[in-house]
């Protein structure tokens, strides 16, 4: 019974611990539905995907690539800004790919082959030790921080990966930082953001520096229209949250009046006169009645010689003994008797 006990107390502690690590690692397929492949729109598809999710130490990133077509690398930043193919960190030939990161902190992942990483075939993303705890007051982004809203030297990686360190919420606020006639910031569809199309924005603002507040949650998408400005990185693709509310909502559960209701002490009343009926059938009689039925069953052999004095005496002792003490005798008995045994069934149906 021991050995059973606790084997079951293990597999529940092993079940609880397979729960918390499912819960703490996550699975990102970079890129999702395209892949890793040379994207059409350059690395501004990674970037952006990038900006879109949280990454912590011990999730696993799934590169989906053809083996011999592509393969993928890890590289140290400088790599990664200039597609230096030689001397990778590490490098993994197979498609698909798992790689799970180990280590908190900046990574940057190319594709090796020819021309690929200049394409756009490179990933930088930013991994924390932990998961952020959920915020619930707005604040500001400074975009770029020291950076600036500008044409970044590095290309739209710079912002990519400020992005991938923020976590934005409704009613955070971005500031633009830019001279007023050499910038702008417009916020623009996800096809116009992979296009760098300039027409017809969903809004612009030409003065900066600029403070734009998030009034939705989902992707955002922000382009300077500058001519060849947005071409050459500057855009911005970021993903809002909506703030966690914190209120309690068990209010309703103290409303559990039912404790009040047990009215049953009135049964146990009724019980009482119940027996007081017997009483009130025969007065001289019921002087000797009482005798017997405190005695039980025994007195009834000695009730049988007629000792009393009467004659009809002895039909009225019969009927009380017979009716009154046999049924609350046998009863409480047989349910005192059943309680353990379905007290240890209901036990043992638990442990088995």
């Amino acid at each position: 019974m021991a050995g059973r006990l606790s084997l079951v107390v293990f597999m529940v502690m092993v079940v609880a611990a397979m729960q918390l690590q499912s819960s703490k690692a996550a699975t990102h397929v970079v890129g999702e539905g395209i892949g890793w492949l040379v994207p059409p729109g350059g690395s501004a598809a990674y970037s952006t995907w990038a900006a879109a999710q949280t990454f912590v130490v011990g999730d696993v990133l799934v590169f989906n690539f053809t083996t011999g077509q592509h393969d993928v690398a890890e590289v140290s930043k400088a790599a990664f800004d200039s597609c230096n193919v030689t001397n990778p960190i590490s490098i993994t030939t197979n498609g698909p790919a798992n790689i799970t990161l180990t280590a908190a902190g900046e990574h940057h992942f190319i594709c090796t082959f020819s021309r690929h990483c200049g394409l756009g075939q490179k990933l930088a993303i930013n991994v924390s030790a932990s998961a952020p705890p959920p915020r619930t007051t707005p604040t500001s982004h400074v975009v770029g921080d020291a950076l600036g809203w500008l044409v970044p030297p590095g290309g739209s990686s710079a912002y990519a990966t400020w992005a991938s360190t923020q976590t934005f919420i409704v009613g955070d606020i971005l500031v633009f930082n830019f001279t007023t006639g050499q910038h702008d910031v417009a916020e623009v569809t996800t096809a116009a953001f992979n296009s760098c199309n300039t027409t017809n924005p969903i809004s612009i603002v030409n003065d900066g520096p600029a403070n734009i507040t998030l009034t939705t949650a989902g992707e955002h998408h922000f382009i300077c229209t500058f001519s060849r400005h947005c071409g050459l990185g500057q855009k911005l693709a970021i993903n809002v949250s909506s703030p966690v509310s914190t209120s309690p909502s068990p209010s309703p559960q103290p409303a559990t009046p039912p404790p009040s209701s047990p009215p049953s002490p009135t049964p146990s009343p009724a019980q009482s006169p119940a027996a007081t009926p017997p009483s009130p059938n025969h007065t001289p009689s019921s002087s000797p009645a009482p005798a017997p039925s405190s005695v039980a069953t025994p007195p009834s052999s000695s009730a049988n010689p007629p000792p009393s004095p009467s004659g009809p005496s002895p039909v009225s002792p019969t009927t009380p003994s017979e009716t009154a003490p046999p049924p609350p005798s046998s009863a409480p008995s047989f349910a005192a008797a059943a309680l353990p045994v379905s007290l240890l069934s209901v036990a043992l149906a638990f442990l088995f």
